[in-house]
């Protein structure tokens, strides 16, 4: 079985604590470091579990379009963004945070991510979808049954 996610979340933390002032990264780019592979919605679960809010900069992480996730007028809404604007992040006119310029960029990470995310650093960390679709070219279709127009190897 799994890790459980004591030990899971408290790698998520370990990571949202590097993230400086004045930087944010996102739910799948704290993933990625943890060793989670694609498994974004485990760090909102860990971040929404956080014992105290002392122990990671919560506020620092957001989505992969640079909005806050949590749920509007919920109150942690508005929390989020007074910091992140007290330290600096800028928001546009429909509250998203440029990530080329406010996102966090780690050293030490074990390589760049053809998708502009961070590698896992974990040994068997998922590999990105993108790579696992890159097949070498078939006379069959995505069901396994010929396609038309293919010409038949011999």
């Amino acid at each position: 079985m799994g890790l459980r996610p004591l030990g899971r979340w408290s790698r998520v933390y370990a990571v949202v604590r590097r993230i400086p002032r004045g930087r944010v990264a996102t739910y799948g780019q704290i993933a990625h470091l943890a060793g989670l592979g694609r498994q974004a919605r485990q760090v909102g679960y860990a971040l929404h579990a956080l014992p105290w809010e002392g122990l990671a900069p919560w506020h620092r992480v957001l989505n992969a379009r640079g909005a806050i996730s949590l749920p509007p007028g919920s109150g942690a809404d508005v929390t989020q963004r007074l910091r992140l604007e007290r330290e600096g992040v800028r928001f546009d006119a429909r509250g998203r945070v440029d990530l080329k310029r406010f996102g966090w960029k780690p050293r030490g990470a074990t390589g760049a991510h053809p998708h502009g995310a961070v590698r896992p650093a974990a040994r068997g960390a998922a590999p990105c979808r993108r790579e696992e679709r890159k097949r070498p070219p078939s006379d069959r279709g995505r069901t396994g049954h010929r396609v038309a127009g293919k010409e038949q190897r011999s």
